[in-house]
Protein backbone atom coordinates (compact mmCIF):
# COMPACT_ATOMS: atom_id res chain seq x y z
CA UNK A 1 0.00 0.00 0.00
CA UNK A 2 1.32 3.45 -0.96
CA UNK A 3 1.76 6.21 1.57
CA UNK A 4 -0.13 9.50 0.97
CA UNK A 5 2.06 12.49 0.09
CA UNK A 6 1.71 16.24 -0.41
CA UNK A 7 2.01 17.79 -3.87
CA UNK A 8 0.90 20.97 -5.63
CA UNK A 9 -2.66 20.87 -6.97
CA UNK A 10 -3.30 20.25 -10.65
CA UNK A 11 -6.28 21.04 -12.88
CA UNK A 12 -7.57 17.48 -12.50
CA UNK A 13 -7.90 18.07 -8.73
CA UNK A 14 -10.25 21.08 -8.81
CA UNK A 15 -13.56 19.20 -8.87
CA UNK A 16 -12.41 16.85 -6.10
CA UNK A 17 -11.25 19.84 -3.99
CA UNK A 18 -14.65 21.43 -4.62
CA UNK A 19 -16.42 18.26 -3.49
CA UNK A 20 -14.29 17.97 -0.32
CA UNK A 21 -14.92 21.60 0.59
CA UNK A 22 -18.63 21.41 -0.21
CA UNK A 23 -19.04 18.31 1.96
CA UNK A 24 -17.30 20.00 4.87
CA UNK A 25 -19.15 23.28 4.43
CA UNK A 26 -22.50 21.49 4.74
CA UNK A 27 -21.20 20.08 8.04
CA UNK A 28 -20.30 23.61 9.18
CA UNK A 29 -16.56 22.81 9.35
CA UNK A 30 -15.47 25.48 6.85
CA UNK A 31 -16.79 27.93 4.30
CA UNK A 32 -17.54 26.77 0.74
CA UNK A 33 -15.58 27.89 -2.32
CA UNK A 34 -17.04 28.10 -5.79
CA UNK A 35 -15.47 26.32 -8.75
CA UNK A 36 -14.53 29.75 -10.14
CA UNK A 37 -12.72 30.63 -6.91
CA UNK A 38 -10.90 27.30 -6.98
CA UNK A 39 -9.79 27.63 -10.59
CA UNK A 40 -8.62 31.20 -9.90
CA UNK A 41 -6.60 30.15 -6.86
CA UNK A 42 -5.42 26.69 -7.94
CA UNK A 43 -1.73 27.65 -7.58
CA UNK A 44 -2.31 28.31 -3.87
CA UNK A 45 -3.35 24.70 -3.18
CA UNK A 46 -1.43 21.72 -1.90
CA UNK A 47 -3.21 18.37 -2.03
CA UNK A 48 -2.91 15.10 -0.18
CA UNK A 49 -2.37 12.48 -2.87
CA UNK A 50 -3.24 8.93 -1.71
CA UNK A 51 -0.28 7.57 -3.65
CA UNK A 52 -2.35 4.89 -5.36
CA UNK A 53 -3.52 6.85 -8.40
CA UNK A 54 -6.90 7.65 -6.85
CA UNK A 55 -8.50 11.01 -6.14
CA UNK A 56 -6.88 13.33 -3.64
CA UNK A 57 -7.94 12.91 0.00
CA UNK A 58 -7.17 16.36 1.39
CA UNK A 59 -6.07 19.89 0.60
CA UNK A 60 -4.94 23.23 1.96
CA UNK A 61 -4.17 26.61 0.45
CA UNK A 62 -1.72 29.38 1.28
CA UNK A 63 -3.20 32.69 0.22
CA UNK A 64 -1.06 35.84 0.29
CA UNK A 65 -3.06 38.62 1.91
CA UNK A 66 -0.63 41.50 2.30
CA UNK A 67 3.05 42.33 2.62
CA UNK A 68 4.44 39.71 4.98
CA UNK A 69 1.04 38.17 5.76
CA UNK A 70 -0.60 35.02 4.41
CA UNK A 71 -3.57 32.84 5.29
CA UNK A 72 -3.93 29.08 5.47
CA UNK A 73 -7.39 28.31 4.16
CA UNK A 74 -9.47 25.44 2.85
CA UNK A 75 -7.68 22.87 5.00
CA UNK A 76 -9.48 19.55 4.92
CA UNK A 77 -8.61 15.88 5.19
CA UNK A 78 -11.10 13.22 4.14
CA UNK A 79 -12.80 11.55 7.10
CA UNK A 80 -11.41 8.17 6.05
CA UNK A 81 -7.83 9.23 6.86
CA UNK A 82 -8.25 11.81 9.61
CA UNK A 83 -6.06 11.51 12.69
CA UNK A 84 -3.20 10.18 10.59
CA UNK A 85 -1.07 13.34 10.81
CA UNK A 86 -2.07 14.48 7.34
CA UNK A 87 -3.62 17.78 8.46
CA UNK A 88 -0.32 18.61 10.17
CA UNK A 89 1.53 17.70 6.95
CA UNK A 90 -0.69 20.06 4.94
CA UNK A 91 -0.11 22.90 7.43
CA UNK A 92 3.65 22.27 7.35
CA UNK A 93 3.59 22.40 3.54
CA UNK A 94 1.90 25.81 3.72
CA UNK A 95 4.39 27.08 6.32
CA UNK A 96 7.32 25.84 4.22
CA UNK A 97 5.92 27.65 1.19
CA UNK A 98 5.46 30.82 3.25
CA UNK A 99 9.13 30.65 4.31
CA UNK A 100 10.16 30.23 0.67
CA UNK A 101 8.18 33.36 -0.18
CA UNK A 102 9.64 35.32 2.75
CA UNK A 103 6.33 35.47 4.63
CA UNK A 104 6.63 34.90 8.36
CA UNK A 105 3.19 35.79 9.72
CA UNK A 106 0.50 33.28 8.82
CA UNK A 107 -3.04 33.22 10.11
CA UNK A 108 -6.14 31.12 9.73
CA UNK A 109 -9.82 31.60 10.45
CA UNK A 110 -11.09 28.31 11.81
CA UNK A 111 -13.55 26.34 13.89
CA UNK A 112 -10.77 23.83 14.65
CA UNK A 113 -8.79 25.94 17.13
CA UNK A 114 -7.48 22.98 19.17
CA UNK A 115 -5.88 21.50 16.03
CA UNK A 116 -4.16 24.77 15.14
CA UNK A 117 -2.99 25.32 18.74
CA UNK A 118 -1.15 21.98 18.47
CA UNK A 119 0.59 23.37 15.37
CA UNK A 120 1.81 26.45 17.28
CA UNK A 121 -0.90 28.96 16.34
CA UNK A 122 -2.31 31.32 18.98
CA UNK A 123 -5.74 32.90 19.06
CA UNK A 124 -5.82 36.59 18.12
CA UNK A 125 -8.47 39.24 17.69
CA UNK A 126 -9.77 39.59 14.13
CA UNK A 127 -8.95 43.30 14.42
CA UNK A 128 -5.23 42.47 13.96
CA UNK A 129 -6.11 41.27 10.42
CA UNK A 130 -7.60 44.38 8.75
CA UNK A 131 -6.34 43.45 5.27
CA UNK A 132 -8.21 40.13 5.46
CA UNK A 133 -11.39 41.71 6.78
CA UNK A 134 -11.61 44.21 3.94
CA UNK A 135 -10.37 41.89 1.19
CA UNK A 136 -12.51 38.80 1.79
CA UNK A 137 -14.67 39.00 4.88
CA UNK A 138 -16.88 41.85 3.69
CA UNK A 139 -18.14 39.52 0.93
CA UNK A 140 -18.87 36.62 3.29
CA UNK A 141 -22.50 35.86 4.21
CA UNK A 142 -21.41 35.67 7.88
CA UNK A 143 -19.97 39.22 7.90
CA UNK A 144 -19.95 41.05 10.31
CA UNK A 145 -21.10 38.27 12.67
CA UNK A 146 -18.23 35.89 11.94
CA UNK A 147 -18.02 32.97 14.36
CA UNK A 148 -14.66 31.65 13.13
CA UNK A 149 -11.65 31.90 15.43
CA UNK A 150 -8.66 33.92 14.20
CA UNK A 151 -5.33 32.24 14.90
CA UNK A 152 -1.81 33.40 14.05
CA UNK A 153 1.68 31.93 13.96
CA UNK A 154 4.93 33.78 13.44
CA UNK A 155 7.56 31.53 11.90
CA UNK A 156 11.30 31.94 11.49
CA UNK A 157 13.21 32.01 8.22
CA UNK A 158 14.84 28.74 7.22
CA UNK A 159 18.36 29.00 8.62
CA UNK A 160 19.65 25.90 6.83
CA UNK A 161 21.24 27.93 4.04
CA UNK A 162 19.29 26.01 1.41
CA UNK A 163 17.24 27.88 -1.15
Amino acid sequence: MSEPFIRKAQMRDVKVIHHLLLTCSTQGILLPRSLTQLYNSLREFNVLDPGDGGDIIGCSALSIVWDGLAEIRSLIVDESVRRGGYGRMLVEACLDEARTLGIYKIFTLTYQDAFFQKQGFVEVSKEVLPQKIWADCVNCPKFPECDEIAMLIEIQPDDSGES
